[in-house]
This record gives structure tokens, C-alpha cells and sequence, in this order.
């Protein structure tokens, strides 16, 4: 463990190094990557003098043992040998959390779409509820949402929606919510009295910054049109609605939520350069799943991940084999101790992989 920490501190000096350099100074794209490695590494490079401290401690603790005849001396040195053992143990099972490695997105903002899947119109009025679960989580995160793209269902809730999600280690968080979302439960609509099944998909993506991304814009064709839904009389007549296409790629994306046709720009460039940065994203996360029999966050889109059962007011995380009993709270953004476990889960994977 030491070797590995010296290592850590040796690249921490090297980096430190580095950016006091002018040459890399004047290189904003390499200097922004070098201030981040710089903040990831100082909690680490802490533990690591704490951790020395504790050994150097044991060690004159043991050479006052092996030469000193004084009986109260002797004592104090075994009571402090023995609590400088104590917290050396600790301290190893913290850094050995510490020393797993971190997924590079889990810092950066996210991209969420959701989409009605089977079931009709009851699948989109579960996509609202879905978004609006998200919605009471990010509020109680104080993190912002930003709604990019929609289109409404026609009973109620979404077809489809796009928004933003800013904030702190906010991918890191919702990155677990990717895949099928399954609930059962009787239909507005239902006269029966049936519990019908419905689905809606969602896929979290890390929001990819113009330093992860070069976006040459002689590749975009830009179209406005006029916006639709709710929103009055400026939105509805004015071309403030903006369509991007990427012609190399074919991507297409949309914005037309901001009464200005500038707002919408910003908002769909950074959807486009999110949807780019996916394709290497996707490339990244298929390798780690190659090296991992089981892994909590695959971003497998088709995968069925969670179910929500109204009649037994149960969630289901299919994953971890997750059960609670109080859905009505989960709906209402209660959903810190699920992700909690699911990053539990995936750092015990981790860490299990690293000493393997």
C-alpha cells in the first residue's frame, strides 16, 4: 500500500510541478485537466502523510520497547503502540476505498432523457412521474434542471423529455437510474379495476464540456421553427425553437423550451456535444463491463433495472435485489438510500476487482 501511495504523491508533485509551468499554463485544454488530476489527488496525498505519520510512530514505539528499561516509559510506549496499530488498520480500509478508481465522469453534470416505452398512454403518464420523481430528488440536492426538449403525451405526462441536471458529482448520482423502469399498477383509463404493466426507458449521460469535445460548427446546420405547447404567445409565434444537425454523424437535436432562440442554441449544443462525447463514452463503458462479471451501472439502455408496484407500494431495484415498501416516498424524490446502496455495491465490486 505505501508503494502505491508513494507513487500517487510522486505523480501529485509532478502535476504540481507542471502547472507551474508556463508553457502548459498557456495550454487551457491541458491546464483545466491538470487543475482536476491536482483537487482529485490532495485527499489521498493527506491520507498518505497521516498514514506515514502512524508508521513512524510504531516504529520509534518499537525501538523505545527494544531498548528502554524504565517500566512507565515501557508502558506508555506498549499504549501507544497498540492505538497506532489500531488507527493504522483503519486508516488502510479507508485508503483502500480511496484507492479505487474513480470513474472520470462522476464529477461532471448530466444529460436525462426519459421515454414512454410499452403501455401507451399510461407509459407517458409514467414518464411524467418519472420526471417529476427526478425533479423532487434534484430539488432536495439543490442541484438545477434545465429542460431542454418535450413532447407531450396525449393523456398526460410525456412522450418524451430532455433535460439538464447541474450541479455537484450529479452524473456520479444519477448515472445508476439508466435503463427500463417498470410499473405496475391500474391505468387511470382502467375500468376494470386491472393492473396493467407499462414501461419507460431512461438514459442518464454525462453532459460533455467544449474541452471534451471539438465541435467544428461549418458541421452543424442550424434550423428554428416555432415552438409548441405551453409557453403564451411569444413562444408560439416566434421562431425561437432551435433543430441542430450534426451532418457527419446525422445526429439531431432539438430545443424549445426558452423564449429566446439564443438560450435554446446554448441548451442544444450542449445536448449535441453530450450525444458526441456518447459514442466514446459508450466505447469506455463497454470495456468496463468486459472486465467486470457484474457491474451495478452498465448503461445498457434495454436493460430492466428497477419495477414499481403500486398496489403493494413497493420498488423492486433488480440489480441489487433491492426491496422498500413506501413508494408514495420514492415517487416523491426519496431516492438517496437506493443509490446510496447501489454505489455500495459497485465500490465493493471495485474494490473486490483491485485486490483480486
Amino acid at each position: 500500500m505505501l508503494d502505491k501511495l508513494e507513487a500517487i504523491y510522486a505523480r501529485y508533485q509532478e502535476i504540481e510541478r507542471q502547472m507551474n509551468d508556463p508553457e502548459i499554463t498557456s495550454d487551457m485544454k491541458r491546464y483545466v485537466k491538470l487543475s482536476k488530476d491536482y483537487k482529485d489527488l490532495q485527499p489521498v496525498v493527506k491520507a498518505y502523510h497521516d498514514y506515514k505519520n502512524v508508521l513512524d510512530s510504531i516504529a520509534e514505539c518499537k525501538s523505545l520497547l527494544a531498548g528502554e528499561k524504565d517500566e512507565e516509559l515501557r508502558e506508555m510506549a506498549k499504549e501507544e503502540l497498540s492505538e497506532s496499530v489500531e488507527r493504522k488498520e483503519r486508516m488502510e480500509e479507508e485508503i483502500r476505498i480511496m484507492l479505487i478508481p474513480a470513474d472520470p465522469t462522476d464529477e461532471k453534470n448530466a444529460v436525462v432523457e426519459i421515454r414512454g416505452g410499452t403501455g401507451g398512454d399510461e407509459a407517458c403518464i409514467f414518464a411524467g412521474d418519472l420526471f417529476r420523481m427526478y425533479t423532487r430528488y434534484c430539488e432536495k440536492k439543490h442541484w438545477k434542471i434545465d429542460v431542454v426538449d418535450f413532447n407531450e403525451g396525449p393523456s398526460g405526462g410525456y412522450k418524451d423529455i430532455t433535460f439538464n441536471v447541474s450541479g455537484e458529482k450529479v452524473y456520479g448520482m444519477l448515472k445508476y437510474e439508466s435503463g427500463v423502469h417498470r410499473v405496475q399498477r391500474v391505468p387511470a383509463t382502467e375500468t376494470q379495476g386491472r393492473v396493467h404493466t407499462s414501461a419507460a426507458g431512461v438514459v442518464v449521460l454525462p453532459e460533455a464540456e467544449e474541452f471534451d469535445v471539438e465541435l467544428n460548427m461549418a458541421d452543424v446546420r442550424k434550423d428554428t421553427f416555432c415552438a409548441s405547447g405551453p409557453g403564451g404567445q411569444c413562444v408560439n409565434t416566434t421562431y425561437s425553437a432551435v433543430r441542430l444537425t450534426h451532418i457527419p454523424t446525422g445526429i439531431v437535436v432539438s430545443c424549445q423550451d426558452q423564449k429566446s432562440q439564443i438560450k435554446n442554441l446554448e441548451k442544444a449544443l450542449v445536448v449535441l456535444r453530450t450525444r458526441l462525447y456518447e459514442r466514446e463514452y459508450n466505447k469506455y463503458m463497454e470495456e468496463m463491463s468486459s472486465k467486470r462479471k457484474t457491474m451495478v451501472a452498465t448503461g445498457d439502455r434495454s436493460e430492466k433495472i428497477r419495477t414499481y408496484n403500486y398496489p403493494q407500494s413497493r420498488v423492486t431495484d433488480h440489480r441489487i435485489g433491492y426491496t422498500m415498501y413506501n413508494l408514495p416516498a420514492f415517487m416523491d424524490g426519496d431516492i438517496e438510500d437506493l443509490i446510496d446502496a447501489l454505489q455500495l455495491a459497485e465500490n465493493a465490486e471495485k474494490l473486490k476487482e483491485s485486490l483480486g
